[in-house]
């Protein structure tokens, strides 16, 4: 059940397999790890005579409560397969893990599972950090047509402070929020980078005063420990992780604070180690505009109500938003609904296709009711104030709006949809307080599973290169599985992504580095 409410001092939360396919089976026990110097595309291998410790099921459960219908009418989700339970809890989280804020929050989980779930098989904790809640993802996994990865062991999603069935943040004034989510389309004259950073300092005063004396207390660091809480209430040793796009930096924090913890570590279409804000930015467009050529291509080929050039009508419709034709619908407005669309986990593919063409077209035609209430979803989806708070946390090097004025007259080029307000919101934490990067693990006995997608627009897909780099900085086993489809996050979308994952679970044996698995 979806909980509300504002974090006071002392008490306070912060507000969001099946069958394999692809290049064959591993075989232990060889593990596929790249060494410096050595070129990834010819892993050396590492001899591993112990086999991988099997994942220990919970010694001490927690009070679940079933919240089915709750979950799923308050995400807007079809209701599932028969018999689908949806379970909330909450674990006892401290505020402050050095105990200089006393206090804890109630940290809120969500499990997923199907009659047939065994109950004798370890849970894999599923997170996606400040890229969406973490227990909408699942929700939308477990009433969607992949949901069958659930009969082979339950799903745990843990939202991240402030952020879905989180307490949640409500600490950006309502006129402040619409300006910073139309980048400031609609207000008074000034570049829009410089526009964006004024708005972004409002929000950063207003939300640090909400939030003290825990303003700090939001970052990659800090889920990872609110993570380790979970594993702690369960009474074992270790947990396997799954940890998506931005999850895929709270993964990293937590095998770096808690390597011992860590049973199996999957990192799916992770954002990038230590990348700066404007990397990251840049990797989110191009990933965005590769998730809406692959739209435009579908959408051509089922003969949509976009016509003949999907593509070419969507930048006609961006310059509408841009020039105000289509207020109060800004442009910005309009990428976070082809993003939001385009990214998350959906049921039918070619009716959602046709669904958002005839939306799109509707608002090209002149009526922007439709697209109205697809803004609305996608911006509870990708933009509130509690991801705010944690992305300006995780952030690192903000540009100035100078800088951002110079990216956005490059990026518009580069990236013809979303260059442009993509480089433009890059200023909107600037005046966020600077907290150090999401540590990295300097060791590891696990191995670790690295999968990514072709056109990930939530998150864009140069991320694997530079989490695997990492890893190999620390001397880590790893491999990587791509997944050649369009959508935020691999393991959401992919059956063959999904049994991969799951082979890795049980046995923890890598597949062979740099298998494929299809669109």
């Amino acid at each position: 059940m979806r909980r509300t409410g504002v974090l006071a001092v002392g008490w306070i939360a912060v507000a969001a397999v099946a069958a394999a396919c692809g290049a064959g089976p591993s075989v232990r026990p060889d593990v596929a790890v790249v060494r410096e110097g050595v070129d990834s595309s010819e892993p050396t291998v590492q001899e591993d005579e112990d086999a991988a410790p099997e994942l220990p099921v919970p010694q001490t459960d927690l009070t679940w409560r079933d919240c089915t219908s709750d979950t799923v009418a308050s995400y807007s989700l079809s209701s599932g397969p028969t018999g689908l339970s949806l379970e909330c809890a909450e674990v006892p989280t401290p505020i402050d893990p050095s105990g200089a804020v006393p206090g804890t929050f109630p940290l809120a989980v969500l499990r997923a599972q199907l009659p047939d779930t065994p109950d004798d098989v370890a849970p894999l904790v599923l997170t996606t950090g400040s890229d969406m809640p973490s227990t909408r993802a699942l929700a939308a996994l477990a009433t969607g047509p992949l949901s069958g990865v659930l009969t082979t062991r339950p799903v745990v999603a843990v939202d991240r402070r402030g952020i879905g069935m989180s307490l949640a943040i409500d600490c950006v004034f309502g006129a402040d929020r619409r300006a910073l989510a139309d980048l400031g389309q609609f207000g008074r004259s000034g570049s829009a980078p410089e526009r964006v950073a004024e708005l972004g300092r409002q929000a950063t005063i207003s939300c640090t005063d909400y939030l003290q004396p825990q303003e700090l207390m939001f970052s990659a660091s800090h889920a990872a420990g609110d993570i380790d809480r979970l594993r702690q209430a369960w009474n074992v040793e270790r947990v396997g992780l799954l940890g998506i796009g931005n999850g895929a930096a709270v993964g990293l924090a937590y095998a770096a604070a808690y390597p011992g913890a860590v049973g199996r570590l999957v990192l799916d279409s992770p954002v990038a180690a230590s990348g700066d804000a404007e990397q990251i930015a840049e990797s989110r467009a191009r990933g965005a505009e590769s998730a809406v050529d692959a739209f435009s291509r579908q959408c051509a080929a089922l003969d949509c109500s976009l016509g003949d050039d999907p593509r070419q009508a969507l930048e006609d419709l961006h310059a509408q938003a841009s020039s105000g034709a289509l207020a109060p619908v800004s442009s910005n407005a309009l990428l976070t609904v082809i993003t939001a669309y385009l990214g998350t986990p959906r049921g039918d593919l070619p009716s959602r296709i046709r669904e958002l063409s005839d939306t799109l077209a509707s608002a090209r035609d002149g009526d922007v009711v439709p697209l109205l209430d697809l803004v609305g979803t996608a911006e509870q989806i990708l933009a509130s104030d509690g991801q705010f708070v944690s992305r300006c946390s995780d952030g690192q090097r903000w540009p100035t709006p100078t800088r951002a004025a110079d990216l956005q007259r490059n990026w518009a080029t580069l990236y013809p949809l979303f260059g442009a307000d993509t480089a433009a919101a890059t200023t909107a934490c600037a005046a966020w307080p600077t907290l150090p990067a999401p540590p990295l693990p300097a060791a590891l006995d696990t191995p670790v599973l690295v999968t990514g997608g072709a056109a990930d627009p939530i998150v864009g897909s140069v991320g694997v290169e530079s989490v695997t780099g990492a890893l190999t900085a620390g001397a880590i086993a790893w491999s990587t599985v791509s997944w050649q489809g369009a959508g935020y996050s691999a393991s959401l979308h992919s059956t063959c992504i999904q049994g991969r994952i799951e082979r890795y679970l049980s046995t923890g044996e890598l597949p062979p580095n740099g298998s494929l698995c299809p669109a």
